[in-house]
């Protein structure tokens, strides 16, 4: 059964911290690239960071330095440190594999909002 449960969000000051985990059916996990992505209110959802089935990690300019994605292959979990956030961070935040378009398979995502 396909599966995506986000979770580990919530309410933060600007400059704080927060861990997302992702728990993830070995379906869409397995030898598959992750990505965690967001989508703010009123803009389309944008791809913060990804990591290969390897460990290789990858992230857009606006988070670099600052979030850190991380994966337990044994346990199909994908993580999602966030250090230093900004308000600009607000958002829900999804996981999924790379490459899944908007109308298909999404989980609920799980809510970051950074106060200033």
């Amino acid at each position: 059964q396909v599966q995506l449960v986000e979770s580990g969000g919530g309410l933060v000051q600007a400059g704080g911290s927060l861990r997302l985990s992702c728990a993830a059916s070995g379906s869409i996990f397995r030898i598959n690239t992750m990505g965690w992505y967001r989508q703010a209110p009123g803009k389309q959802r944008e791809l913060a960071a990804t990591i290969t089935n390897g460990g290789r990690t990858n992230y857009a300019d606006s988070v670099k330095g600052r979030f850190f994605i991380s994966r337990d292959n044994a346990k199909n979990m994908v993580y999602l440190q966030m250090n230093t956030l900004k308000p600009e961070d607000t958002a829900v935040y999804y996981c999924n594999k790379l490459g899944v378009p908007d109308y298909g398979y999404w989980g609920q995502g799980t809510q970051v909002t950074v106060s200033s």
